[in-house]
């Protein structure tokens, strides 16, 4: 399922980054990446803010919609 369906508080696995090259370049280099947990803290107009790899990163939904896990 997409990022975007996951619940807040739950640890989720990667499975799968799509989109175009330089999308999933781009979320590679924030640390989306295959194996990596990822866990959605707060939502708010659209965006989601994740903990990934001890970071807090905020993203689109339309770019979680990519991330599967």
């Amino acid at each position: 399922m997409p990022l975007s369906m996951a619940h807040m508080g739950e640890s989720n696995v990667i499975k799968k980054v799509g989109g175009k090259e330089e999308t999933r370049r781009f979320l590679e280099n924030l640390g989306f990446v295959a194996g990596s947990v990822v866990t959605i803290v707060s939502e708010a107009g659209g965006n989601i803010i994740v903990n990934i790899k001890e970071s807090r990163v905020a993203i689109g939904r339309d770019m979680a919609n990519r991330i599967m896990v």
